[in-house]
């Protein structure tokens, strides 16, 4: 920032202790994402068996009841955390600067009023189970799901206080290892238990959450220590749950775009169109869960960029990470798109209807990229304003997922159109929601936003040649061993040498952190392509 506190231009020098910082910003960008994408494989591996057994044991009826009382659990869970995944990096690092409380008791702060806000709303929806389970339900433990809430809102919390230090492991160990795979194994499990078959699903579900928090729990009170001289303060949790409400808009908001057709289709369709549209979107939550892999270590990075107004270097590290993650999303939604009867098949031939939503979610997901980039920053800059395109876009996803429903009702229409109009809705609203918040950005910090680059055309097309030369000409399990990885080998291939860059290949270095090569890739990046 100049000394009028413009913004200087792009290709302007920059000072060596500002690359130097914004040099090691990228490295700590790249190791957080190298970290979290190898959590994001093994999160895969586990998740996928709970898909597999779950359909095959339980039946597509039973799996639609589950997704429709999840998706209600996950939205309440993050109410109740009150924007803390994001908004716990900003009161730390202002608690650090103005020594107003151990960085412990701040943590405890939002898990109290966390824990509160759960308390009532378990309360809410025990007394109408309607909302929650509006199919009904499978058993009488799937009210168990409803002890999920304060769970999940608390880990949120423990692993967000661990990203501000930048241990993102944690979340890798809680969300990718033990959440998943304790799933899988116990719904597995449980089915052989006469006594708990029936709620099979749920059990496994409201264990895993609990499993995941005690791994959260465990690492940060050896990164924390329990809060010395902490007792609760009722003003400052009134204080913190209203500045809270802009965050938690944002969060529930953009995690409700992509579970906000879920609930539609609860409400206006059958269980079995429920579970088979559950189903593409678990698969689809694949490249979903990459634009994660870089939010835990996005926010303490760019809460210290706004600390010094370096929005130049914010706006290089959108470009940076918004490429790093279109680029991988692209490539996984071919490799899962192009073979898409076949992956669907997974679930039993009941979900292969869905093969059209699968490639409209893996589409939406694609375009979505830059919207969930550049609310990384304008929840920090622009809180209202970007709470107000947030509200927009759900609303239109909202009205056009039901218009879209009926239309397929009306029109005779199975389950597997109903299912891909919601599909059509949820891509319209992502592909308007990123359009918008990248113009907005782009005014606010002066410089471009842009993820986009032609280097992700020429990736795909040698892909897409050979994936249908796969499924024209050799049988389904083909395309799935060898077809799928060779899409995405190809792909990657392709993107390596005409779109990667040295500044963009540090993700992938482990020796980043070199003082040489950080400044040579943070002065790259430094300038808009």
């Amino acid at each position: 920032m100049t000394a009028s506190g413009t913004t200087p231009p792009s290709d302007q020098p920059q000072p060596a202790a500002a690359t130097q910082t914004q040099g090691d910003d990228m490295a700590t960008l790249a190791k957080g994402g190298r970290t979290n994408t190898l959590g994001f494989i093994l999160r895969l591996l586990g998740g996928i068996p709970f898909l597999f057994i779950g359909f095959r044991l339980y039946g597509v009826d039973e799996m639609g009841r589950f997704a429709a009382a999840f998706v209600v659990v996950e939205i309440v869970a993050l109410i109740c955390a009150l924007g803390e995944k994001r908004g716990l990096a900003q009161r730390l690092t202002e608690g650090a600067e103005d020594h107003e409380a151990p960085p412990a008791s701040l943590v405890f702060d939002g898990m109290l009023a966390s824990l509160m806000m759960s308390v009532v709303a378990c309360l809410v929806l025990i007394a109408f189970p309607v909302i929650i389970f509006p199919s009904g339900t499978n058993s009488p433990y799937d009210m168990w799901m409803i002890a999920a809430i304060p769970a999940y809102a608390l880990t949120e919390i423990l692993l967000a206080a661990q990203a501000y230090r930048y241990d993102i492991a944690t979340t890798v160990r809680a969300r990718a290892l033990v959440e998943p795979w304790t799933k899988s194994l116990l719904v597995a499990g449980l089915f052989f238990v006469p006594a708990l078959a029936s709620g099979g699903i749920a059990l496994a579900f409201v264990a895993s959450i609990y499993a995941a928090l005690v791994t959260a729990a465990w690492s940060f009170f050896r990164t924390y220590g329990l809060p010395t001289q902490w007792r609760p303060r009722p003003g400052y949790l009134g204080k913190l749950a209203l500045r809270a409400i802009p965050l938690v808009g944002a969060d529930v908001i953009e995690r409700g775009t992509r579970l906000l057709d879920v609930f539609l289709l609860g409400q206006f369709t059958s269980a079995g169109t429920v579970g088979i549209y559950w189903f593409a979107k678990e698969v689809v939550s694949l490249p979903q869960k990459l634009k994660s892999s870089f939010e835990p270590i996005l926010s303490p990075v760019i809460t210290k960029n706004l600390k010094i107004g370096n929005m130049e270097a914010i706006a290089a590290q959108v470009r940076q990470v918004g490429f790093w993650i279109i680029a991988l999303q692209a490539g996984i939604a071919l490799m899962l798109a192009i073979p898409g009867e076949a992956v669907m098949g997974l679930g039993g031939p009941a979900i292969v209807g869905g093969t059209g939503a699968l490639a409209i979610l893996l589409a939406a997901e694609v375009v979505a990229s830059m919207a969930v980039v550049s609310e990384s920053v304008l929840v920090y800059i622009a809180k209202k304003r970007n709470l107000l395109i947030s509200v927009g876009v759900i609303t239109l996803q909202g009205a056009l997922t039901v218009g879209f429903i009926i239309l397929a009702q009306r029109m005779g229409y199975g389950e597997g159109f109903q299912a891909a109009g919601a599909a059509g809705a949820l891509f319209v609203a992502l592909a308007v929601s990123s359009l918008v918040k990248a113009v907005v950005l782009k005014t606010l910090l002066k410089a471009p936003v842009s993820n986009w680059r032609w280097a992700l055309v020429h990736a795909a097309a040698p892909a897409v040649v050979v994936g249908f030369l796969f499924t024209r000409f050799t049988p389904e399990w083909v395309e799935l061993a060898i077809g799928g990885p060779l899409i995405l080998a190809i792909y990657l291939w392709v993107i390596w040498k005409r779109g990667f860059d040295e500044a963009d290949k540090v993700l992938f270095r482990k020796n980043a952190n070199l003082p040489d090569e950080i400044l040579d890739a943070a002065e790259s990046t430094a300038k808009p392509r």
